[in-house]
């Protein structure tokens, strides 16, 4: 398949998140790979936080989709009717959907972030491949704006004045250095308080690229050692530090 194939091919999410995208490393796998690299590639059970982020993005970029979730007038989790109508299957509480629609109101409630998300010349959930460190790295920008020559993000948090230091530990430079390579433009975070509704602007600045680097090279190292290396055995493989 030539590049603009599979772009195309990446648009689909089934095959983004499935089999064919797999063939690619992304930012989630630096987490793994730097924290647990026997679990590399293994399927991860879909929690309500996930759930609730992926229904705050699909609001906000692409609301025609949300038919697909299934929302339920519950409390909790717990109760009969939830366990009833879900059948099994994780879904959304009500009163999760209301504070998602009032944080995407909030959102386009602010002149500059309505502008910076809503630009005519804006696409969305776009899809991209690079080769960093001697391997295909894949990305899916949220926003791709061609006009402010940006890659916007958008995120949640529980304290929009602890996003800085909570942007490295939940490894978004390595997402920001990585995306920067695949689209060419910068980045930056639009970012919501869950609690507040405070809104940030974060921009990214080069120890912050930098560090993103830094995790590429190291997960990539992990990476050739466990899954490139002729003969090497995980099973062998145990973690040494001096106390």
């Amino acid at each position: 398949m030539n590049h603009d194939e599979i772009i195309e091919k990446l648009r689909n999410d089934d095959h983004y998140y499935g089999n064919f995208g797999k063939e690619y490393l992304s930012n989630s796998d630096i987490s793994v790979l730097l924290a647990n690299p026997l679990s590399f590639k293994q399927s991860s059970k879909m929690t309500s936080a996930f759930l609730i982020g992926g229904y705050f993005h699909t609001a906000i970029l692409e609301p025609d989709k949300l038919k697909k979730y299934k929302v339920i007038e519950s409390t909790t989790r717990n109760t009969k009717k939830y366990k009833e109508i879900s059948e099994g299957e994780l879904c959304l509480l009500q009163h999760e959907v209301d504070m998602i629609e009032i944080m995407r109101d909030k959102l386009f409630e602010n002149k500059i972030c309505k502008d910076l998300i809503e630009h005519k010349n804006n696409e969305y959930e776009k899809p991209g491949i690079i080769e960093l460190e001697g391997n295909f790295w894949k990305g899916k920008g949220d926003i791709i704006n061609h006009n402010e020559k940006l890659i916007i993000d958008l995120k949640t948090t529980n304290d929009v004045l602890k996003f800085k230091s909570s942007a490295y530990r939940y490894n978004y430079d390595s997402q920001a250095y990585i995306y920067k390579n695949i689209f060419g433009y910068d980045f930056l975070f639009i970012v919501i308080d869950k609690n507040t509704h405070q809104i940030g602007l974060f921009d990214c600045s080069e120890d912050f690229y930098a560090s993103g680097k830094d995790k590429v090279k190291k997960a990539t190292d992990v990476y050739e050692l466990f899954y490139k290396t002729d003969g090497f055995d995980p099973k062998q493989y145990f973690i040494t530090k001096t106390l």
